[in-house]
């Protein structure tokens, strides 16, 4: 059995299947932890679908983009191109795009526009819409979240480090090299789907109806879009134009990353899951309810006229 020492530091002279076990379980610790790349995403688009099913789905296509730009990091970090995260701090920028990506996502569902850019065109979706509680609402594909997952995976963390500058030169050959990021991928993808699944079953705990979810689902898959992109684009410019923010840490004395210390990408999660996840479902739910006994006064109001 592989102790926590020996994944947070693994020795010289792992053989190739050593490699790829201690890649997945790394990925999966990756996938379980608060990780600001990771879990803002896949809950807002989770609880935006509002079902396990669909859920699972949202975790799965992200981690797709997120495998796909770790399988490309490892290899860079085989080859020795990778040290450019050990030179510039990538944080700022990375956030910036993200916020940038996750407010147009929001955009989307809570107006019918693309912020003005063109997406929709780029993955040959239809203008979707649903009428709830007499309220227009937007649907978003679910492939945008790839797109999410490619993007954030140029964040980079202490996880991160251990593949691409400490695993992946162990490697025998180049051809070997995207697999310890193919195998942290799916280890991350195993987690964010069965989150996923979770975070896309809250709203049928409430005793809602079909319509109350539907809206309480896109307001809040919106909202935390939109507003959860907002803090990530402030805070990765805050970033860029003063780097120290970025070192900011209060130790939790747990060993394990994402779990030792308060830190910005903490906090992040905190706000945009945490703070705008729980409040806009909350608040969702108010404004559901309250249009539905508007709407059934609506409807009452009318039959009796007709009598």
């Amino acid at each position: 059995m592989i102790s926590l020492s020996t994944l947070l530091n693994p020795p010289e002279g792992l053989t190739l299947s050593e490699i790829l076990v201690i890649s997945l379980i790394l990925g999966m610790l990756h996938g379980a932890t608060p990780d600001e790349h990771t879990w803002p995403i896949t809950f807002s688009y989770a609880v935006g679908k509002y079902s396990s099913k669909e859920g699972m789905k949202a975790g799965f296509l992200f981690s797709l983009g997120f495998t796909i730009q770790r399988a490309f990091l490892t290899t860079l970090g085989f080859i020795g191109l990778a040290t450019i995260y050990e030179k510039y701090n990538l944080d700022g920028p990375v956030y910036t795009i993200v916020g940038i990506v996750m407010a147009i996502a929001g955009s989307y569902i809570l107006k019918g526009r693309y912020l003005h850019l063109p997406i929709d065109v780029l993955f040959k979706s239809k203008h979707h819409s649903t009428k709830t509680s007499g309220v227009e609402l937007y649907d978003i594909p679910l492939k945008m979240t790839i797109v999410h997952g490619l993007i954030a995976g140029f964040g980079f963390g202490a996880y991160a480090s251990i593949i691409t500058f400490v695993l992946a030169p162990q490697l025998p050959s180049i051809v070997y090299a995207p697999l310890p990021g193919l195998m942290f991928g799916i280890g991350t993808m195993i987690m964010q789907m069965i989150f996923g699944a979770m975070f896309g079953n809250i709203l049928r705990t409430k005793r809602l109806t079909e319509e109350e979810m539907s809206y309480v689902a896109r307001k809040t898959a919106g909202r935390v879009l939109y507003y959860g992109g907002l803090v990530f684009t402030m805070v990765g410019l805050l970033i860029i134009a003063f780097p120290v923010i970025d070192n900011f840490a209060i130790s939790t004395g747990n060993p394990i990353p994402n779990l030792d210390a308060i830190d910005i990408g903490f906090l992040l999660v905190l706000s945009v899951v945490g703070i705008i996840g729980i409040s806009s479902i909350i608040l969702g739910i108010k404004e559901a309810t309250r249009l539905s006994r508007t709407n059934r006064k609506s409807a009452n109001f009318s039959a009796y006229k007709k009598s």
